[in-house]
């Protein structure tokens, strides 16, 4: 990801809803070296940002409802929450939460896109987002894995002003002349699979990373493999069943 700080209409945040959250920030911890803020959790179970040294990068918590699955969301900074919430409904999507206050941090909505991947608006007030990307134990990309490549082209640029860069097998997706993301443009998934985002988290070595992943319980759904310049991704599944991917890319230069 070419994004190194928050950018309005990119991938400002991750957070993770988990069948249990004890367990998952302590595979978390182990694998990429997060820590609990212990200052901004009222009690085991609640939402706890984790921080990668003192910096916040993602945020584990338990469901809010027996139907949410486990699995990582992803959050993209907004102007405005009402306005591209609006967008989002227009564009043909649906909105699971409506925009709604977090105290002085932020306003937020949680939307759906018409092929039912789910996302978050934030539009920041005291807290940001994640204070770091692309480095080992932060986010370093997201990606689509939707049924609808098509309906996605379509819709995500209504709703975010964001650049495409499309191809027959791969789209990325940009923001301010910066790559944060793309989208497999495969069509052969069965109509039943869903739809969603996946974060991927840097790490030095992608190998070593799967390798530590499955010593604490994970399971690999795509094998480390390499990709042009050098980059080396998989595709991973925690012990609760959420999926990630880890992404290492070699230096620039």
């Amino acid at each position: 990801m070419k994004l190194t700080s928050v950018t309005t209409d990119g991938p400002c945040w991750v957070e993770l809803g988990t069948t249990d959250p004890v367990a998952a920030r302590a595979f978390y911890r182990e694998l990429f070296g997060w820590r609990e803020d212990d200052a901004a959790r009222p009690a085991d179970g609640d939402y706890v940002q984790m921080l990668l040294e003192d910096t916040p990068v993602a945020a584990i918590s338990p469901r809010y409802g027996p139907r949410q699955p486990t699995a990582w969301t992803v959050s993209f900074a907004v102007a405005d929450a009402d306005a591209t919430a609006a967008r989002v409904e227009k564009a043909g999507g649906s909105l699971l939460k409506e925009p709604t206050d977090v105290l002085d941090h932020g306003r937020f909505a949680v939307a759906a896109d018409p092929s039912h991947a789910v996302f978050i608006l934030w539009q920041a007030r005291t807290f940001k987002g994640a204070g770091v990307f692309n480095e080992p134990g932060s986010l370093g990309w997201v990606e689509l894995v939707t049924r609808d490549p098509s309906g996605a082209l379509a819709f995500y640029p209504a709703v975010f002003d964001w650049s495409v860069s499309p191809s027959d097998y791969y789209t990325q997706w940009g923001v301010a002349g910066q790559d944060f993301g793309g989208m497999p443009m495969t069509d052969d998934r069965s109509p039943e699979a869903p739809s969603y985002w996946l974060p991927y988290f840097s790490c030095a070595d992608a190998d070593l990373t799967v390798s530590r992943a499955v010593a604490l319980g994970a399971d690999v759904l795509v094998p480390a493999s390499g990709m042009p310049g050098g980059r080396r991704t998989a595709v991973l599944r925690d012990p609760q069943g959420a999926a990630f991917a880890v992404y290492h890319a070699p230096p620039v230069g």
